[in-house]
């Protein structure tokens, strides 16, 4: 055991130039390496966040574009729909004038026809009675012997 402190000492004093080698090392990587990606690393995670709340705002000023859109497009129906009643209305109020135009008409034919057809009826029962007087005559001599004078029957 003796012998054993003696080598440990020369070994530790012979590992003394690695250690601090190595802890020059650790040093030299913790402000070389690791410093630089640290600060890339924060920058691109900044970058991809910040990257992150412009498609966020994007999305959201479409979002309001889109709403925007959608309610002029129902503005925009509603005023087609509007325009559409008002122009049924306008043909359905000249619709029902030249239906009335037309009824008025074939009432006014209707009644010309009337008049013509009692006129007519006037006409012809005149005419039946101022041929009945001759038709009567026409029968009488036909039926009576021809001794009996037309004015015999006629009394």
């Amino acid at each position: 055991m003796d012998e054993l402190l003696p080598q440990l000492g020369q070994l530790v004093l012979g590992s003394i130039p690695t250690m601090v080698l190595f802890i020059v090392l650790v040093v030299a990587y913790g402000y070389l390496v690791r410093r630089p990606l640290d600060k890339v690393l924060a920058e691109r995670r900044a970058r991809t966040s910040g990257a992150m709340e412009q498609a966020r705002g994007a999305i959201s000023a479409a979002e309001a574009e889109t709403a925007a859109y959608e309610e002029k497009l129902r503005a925009a129906r509603a005023e087609i729909q509007t325009m559409r009643e008002a122009k049924l209305k306008t043909l359905n109020a000249e619709r029902d004038a030249v239906l009335g135009a037309a009824r008025e008409a074939s009432q006014k034919r209707v009644l010309t026809a009337k008049v013509e057809i009692e006129q007519s009826a006037l006409a012809a029962q005149r005419q039946i009675e101022s041929a009945t007087e001759t038709l009567s005559m026409q029968i009488l001599k036909a039926i009576l012997p021809a001794g009996v004078s037309a004015q015999g029957a006629a009394q």
